[in-house]
């Protein structure tokens, strides 16, 4: 949290996935997952600000700042814990990361809106509470409430810590090509029953060399068909040097990780079709 002239300015990252696969369709429409999120020191910047009424800004004119917009959601879920003489609060959205991406910003925003509101309201939530919660607005706001490496299961609730050492000395591009891939189509397009009988891993801390290879995004095999850009962003990652390259979430950003900065630099000026963000992962 950084503290300007009364107003409060928190990071909301982003994530990516390293592998996914899709287990099965449950009875509820959800389906259940297996992941491994790491959170990226990619950020929005959320302000808050003391204020008589709530109000919600952004500088990005395609963000609705409505009643769906999921910090407008956060808010008021959080609202009743309140106490009568707190303060109320307007809220900026500074954005970065990109929409629709497969990186989790909306989600990112929302948790940020939960933890910062627990904290200057003094409601007292420890992070399960806060996780509980945050699954109401969306299966991804628990990781970010708790950030970090993890392997996420159930319909994205549920997360068991990962010690990942190799991380820390790897750079990340992230490319984000303009086209959606809807999130809807995509687990049409993979039509998962609700019969499957995929199992879900288990992640061994990876403190030694990584097998890269063994992760895999389930989405990729459906999406390339009708958006090639996908595979070919991919390709040319590995032809820059990338040690490994893959989809985040269904899509669309693909990333490449680098271990050689030089090489990531060089690499980041061959994509001027697309959006690129220099990154590494955000662990504490």
């Amino acid at each position: 949290m950084d503290n300007s002239g009364g107003i409060l300015n928190y990071k909301s990252h982003a994530k990516i996935n390293l592998g996914l696969s899709v287990i099965k369709k449950r009875e509820d429409g959800y389906h259940n997952i297996d992941s491994l999120f790491i959170e990226m020191d990619l950020h929005d910047t959320i302000s808050f600000t003391p204020s008589h009424a709530f109000s919600l800004t952004t500088n990005f004119s395609d963000l609705p700042i409505d009643e769906s917009n999921l910090v407008t959601k956060a808010y008021n879920l959080l609202l009743p814990a309140k106490s009568r003489d707190a303060t109320e609060y307007s809220i900026h959205i500074e954005k970065k990361i990109p929409m629709g991406g497969g990186l989790g910003g909306g989600s990112s925003n929302a948790a940020t809106t939960l933890k910062a509101l627990n904290q200057l309201w003094k409601c007292d939530h420890n992070n399960e509470s806060l996780c509980k919660m945050g699954t109401a607005l969306g299966a991804d706001v628990p990781f970010f409430i708790e950030g970090g490496v993890q392997h996420v299961t159930g319909i994205g609730e549920i997360l068991n810590p990962v010690k990942f050492d190799e991380l820390k000395n790897l750079h990340f591009l992230l490319i984000v090509p303009y086209i959606h891939v809807s999130t809807e189509w995509a687990y049409k397009a993979l039509n998962i029953s609700l019969q499957s009988n995929k199992k879900v891993s288990k992640f061994a801390p990876l403190t030694g060399p990584v097998n890269w290879q063994l992760f895999e995004n389930d989405f990729e095999r459906v999406i390339r068909s009708t958006y090639p850009e996908i595979d070919e962003i991919k390709s040319q990652l590995y032809d820059c040097g990338a040690i490994y390259a893959g989809m985040s979430g269904s899509g669309s950003t693909v990333f490449g990780i680098f271990d050689n900065r030089e090489l990531l630099q060089k690499s980041s000026e061959q994509f001027t079709q697309c959006q690129s963000f220099i990154t590494f992962p955000h662990i504490i």
